[in-house]
């Protein structure tokens, strides 16, 4: 083989994998340029505990909720490496279920009250016609269609403008998240994939959580858009 040749394929060898870096930073929609181990590892830390938990208080749905939330794991550990991150992260402890309550002995009876006259009637008031509560997965708003029942949503530790993650839908389709326990609730597009049906990045999240919690257990998932 001529020295000319060896050259001219050892160029396109170079060329190839260049091409094959591009793909993948495109197909994962991630680099390493940007960032941020600590968001990263309180991502992978409110992940582990949830699937921790799920383990600890297992239900119906928990091996579903276990396999997707292992996948954001892998994702996010995949971006750890990308981005040097050393940090030895690991599930927090459950918490520590209470003890039952003591029962309280009964009250001692009072004795009954003087009967009072009867009061002068007063004319009925005008009543309004009741309004019917809307039911828990309409509380959001404009009525959307209920997707992923039963699905509890975290945030994806992904800094920027409120976004969302999926792993079921395509990026841009939007979608809105309702706490059930706060009734707060947030319309995003779905900018990145992940492994749930919705992960809420840093700044949605912070929108419609409890305060000192990283998981809506009791969320209603829309699909708006």
């Amino acid at each position: 083989m001529s020295r000319r040749n060896k050259t001219r394929k050892v160029l396109i060898g170079l060329a190839a994998a260049a091409l094959a870096g591009g793909a993948f930073a495109v197909s994962t929609g991630m680099s390493s340029a940007g960032e941020s181990c600590a968001g990263l590892d309180t991502a992978l830390q409110n992940n582990l505990t949830f699937i921790a938990d799920q383990k600890a208080n297992p239900d119906a749905l928990s091996d579903a909720r276990i396999a997707n939330r292992q996948a954001v794991v892998d994702l996010i550990n995949q971006r750890r490496a990308t981005a040097g991150c050393t940090g030895d992260v690991v599930a927090q402890p459950p918490a520590v279920a209470q003890p039952p309550a003591v029962a309280q002995p009964p009250a001692v009876a009072q004795p009954p009250a003087v009967a009072q006259p009867p009061a002068v009637a007063q004319p009925p008031a005008a009543t309004k016609p009741a309004t019917q509560a809307p039911a828990e997965e309409e509380q959001a708003g404009e009525k959307g269609d209920v997707v992923c029942k039963g699905s509890t949503v975290t945030l994806s530790g992904e800094a920027g403008a409120p976004a969302a993650s999926s792993g079921t839908f395509p990026i841009g389709t939007t979608l809105r998240v309702t706490n059930l326990d706060n009734n707060k609730s947030i319309t995003v597009k779905v900018a990145t994939p992940s492994g749930s049906c919705v992960l809420l990045n840093d700044a949605a999240f912070e929108q419609v959580r409890e305060s000192g919690k990283f998981l809506i257990r009791r969320a209603v998932i829309e699909r708006v858009g």
